[in-house]
């Protein structure tokens, strides 16, 4: 995220240009040198000040799933419902450093009444106090875990699936490979502008490369505190374009950001997912940014590209027709 406003291309849309103008100010207000504990507390602080209100027909509460000799925090979020409900696993985004699910608390809502299924957003631990694999492996717990202890939770294990957006569809997809390999189903995947390689040789890289919200410039250092080792950019659950199989996996909701230096690894992300016989849908983001969901309040064409996902998504997760 950026403390300078960048120069604006002329054909990203209105809304979100309103939008930009009142988080790039706020970001702005950082002190030179401002490090990990003030980037996420303003974090937190926005997302709370720009939170919408949560529908009265969905409980919000907190599960801890099991990992290791610790525990993983879930914020819950329940539609009413007559029996047990699908589940959705989010992972939110913050560049594997910053967020939380109280920062992503409008996403997981609108999943949850969109699709009438029960969100558990998961609190996986950031860097760079935690680089790669801790994230992943947290959430391969959580995974397993809410699988295995579905029907005890009140949910249907046949109607799982993963939403991720920026570096939570990153974990998103790298979750997907996960279940997919541990035999557990999952039936769908939504990635909304996601990271998904570090190879910066795409088109999109250059002509987007400042930004707004991301710039090329940081993002070795961004990268290199998610993985110290150079080893780690290469390897599957870090970078899931590489993964030597795309084979199997869920079906897919891509959605990326025309004016994002990342969109070209989900349109890369698709063509590999396609060419293993997965279906795809790829939602281009025309005239949107890096971070659009958060534009929601102010711009159209954002909340036409999260409809389209959350009707996707409730697709995938409506109940078997006799």
């Amino acid at each position: 995220m950026s403390a300078t406003a960048p120069a604006l291309h002329p054909g990203i849309d209105a809304g979100v240009r309103e939008w930009l103008a009142v988080w790039e100010q706020a970001w702005a207000a950082l002190p030179p040198g401002a490090g990990h504990a003030e980037r996420r507390h303003l974090f937190e602080t926005l997302a709370r000040q720009q939170r919408q209100p949560t529908p009265a027909d969905i409980a919000v509460s907190e599960l801890y799933a099991p990992h290791g000799n610790g525990f993983v925090r879930l914020r819950v979020f329940r539609p009413q419902a007559d029996g047990p409900t699908p589940a959705v696993l989010m992972l939110h985004g913050g560049a594997w450093m910053e967020g939380s699910p109280e920062t992503h608390w409008d996403n997981a809502v609108a999943v949850a009444s969109r699709t009438r299924a029960t969100v558990l957003s998961i609190a996986y631990a950031l860097t760079p106090e935690h680089p790669f694999p801790t994230a992943i492996e947290q959430c391969r717990s959580v995974g397993l875990w809410v699988h295995a202890q579905a029907a005890a939770l009140g949910l249907d294990a046949t109607r799982l699936a993963l939403w991720g957006d920026s570096a939570g569809a990153n974990l998103a997809a790298a979750l997907a490979i996960v279940l997919r390999d541990a035999d557990v189903p999952v039936a769908g995947q939504v990635l909304v502008y996601p990271a998904l390689a570090f190879d910066r040789s795409r088109p999109s890289y250059r002509e987007n490369a400042d930004g707004p919200v991301v710039q090329v410039r940081g993002m070795d250092f961004v990268d290199g505190l998610y993985c110290r080792r150079p080893e780690d950019r290469l390897h599957p659950l870090a970078a899931p374009l590489l993964a030597p199989s795309h084979a199997g996996l869920a079906p897919a909701m891509i959605a990326v950001a025309q004016f994002d230096p990342l969109r070209d690894d989900g349109v890369a992300y698709a063509d590999v997912l396609r060419a293993a016989g997965v279906p795809v849908q790829l939602h281009p983001g025309t005239g949107l940014t890096h971070a659009y969901l958060r534009a929601v309040p102010w711009s159209a064409a954002a909340r036409q590209a999260l409809h389209t996902c959350l009707d996707w998504l409730a697709a995938r997760l409506a109940p078997p027709t006799a």
